[in-house]
């Protein structure tokens, strides 16, 4: 009853709004009642690319402005803010829509445990990869000018003057390769053991519209504790599409090169980290909730909407 309430609000809003911009009343209502999109998969790639893409935009455009900028314009923390916020915006944008993963270890990790269906993986995986690599493009092309400024016009992977670390994330020159993957692995556990958390009805949610500051802090206390090894990648597609951006852009096949052929672990120790985490928090935690049966009378519950009337939607979880 009430969502009716709300839904008919907002199409008496949609109708005034109507009047003022000189669209025909009888097609915006039809549009609001029915959404302007019917097919499914598109929706959710659309959603999906857009939220992602926001949130690489921010955040890597903090690196570059920490970068290019000598330190003068933001520091580590700089960058640990921007991605954080970045993700709460990203899930004000496809949270309701997508679930807004804008990581494909997420969306592993939920067809693993069954909150997302493995038809739909390839769609998730494609448009967040795709979402980075504009956002890649775009960041280059907004700081095109600084970028060669600061490097001379040569644009390198490692040394004093690197610039590919802005777009793609690289292992500390002390880190091994099995370290780093162990850093990786860790990194996105704790990321899926906490998100798991966070959307658990049965234990503390986070109280119903917080969600996206919730996330976006959890990203930001990574950042901030398990950061410094190898830039908290913690995510295979926002490092795969920036990465290859830059060697198409001029940093060339170094950027596969470096770090001990380093490319390979943003993208599989991630996807392995999200299963774990959110596997143990199952395991510890979800698992072992006290059931709770619903003790209503009889006749208030036939009222309500039999199952098979509820529209199933089986590819988003919001967020998980």
């Amino acid at each position: 009853m009430r969502d009716g309430v709300e839904q008919q609000g907002e199409e008496m809003k949609d109708l005034v709004r109507a009047g003022e911009v000189g669209v025909p009343r009888g097609r915006l209502l039809q549009a609001a009642r029915s959404g302007w999109l019917k097919n499914e998969y598109l929706r959710v790639g659309l959603a999906e690319t857009l939220c992602t893409y926001v949130f690489m935009v921010f955040g890597l455009g903090s690196v570059a402005q920490v970068v290019t900028g000598h330190g003068s314009y933001g520091h580590y923390i700089s960058i640990n803010l921007g991605f954080g916020l970045g993700v709460t915006m990203g899930i004000h944008i496809g949270g309701k829509v997508s679930g807004a993963h804008m990581n494909a270890a997420v969306s592993f990790a939920m067809c693993v445990f069954g909150r997302l269906a493995w038809k739909m993986l390839p769609l998730y995986i494609f448009a967040q990869f795709l979402a980075s690599f504009l956002a890649a493009g775009t960041i280059y092309a907004v700081y095109y000018e600084a970028i060669h400024n600061y490097c001379g016009g040569n644009l390198t992977v490692t040394g004093p003057m690197a610039t590919a670390g802005i777009f793609a994330t690289y292992p500390a020159p002390y880190l091994s390769v099995p370290a780093g993957f162990v850093d990786q692995v860790l990194g996105t556990a704790m990321l899926l053991l906490c998100v798991m958390a966070l959307f658990d009805q049965k234990n503390k949610p986070v109280v119903a519209g917080t969600e996206p500051i919730a996330v976006g802090l959890l990203v930001l206390l990574i950042g901030i504790s398990l950061g410094s090894n190898s830039g908290y990648a913690i995510n295979p597609t926002r490092d795969l599409g920036p990465r290859v951006f830059t060697a198409i852009a001029g940093w060339g096949l170094e950027v596969f090169r470096a770090g001990n052929s380093w490319w390979w672990v943003p993208l599989v120790a991630p996807p392995i980290g999200a299963i774990m985490g959110a596997g143990v928090y199952k395991a510890f935690v979800e698992m072992h909730h006290p059931s709770t049966p619903d003790t209503r009378p009889v006749k208030e519950m036939e009222g309500e909407t039999s199952p098979q009337e509820i529209p199933k939607n089986n590819h988003i979880d919001a967020c998980v």
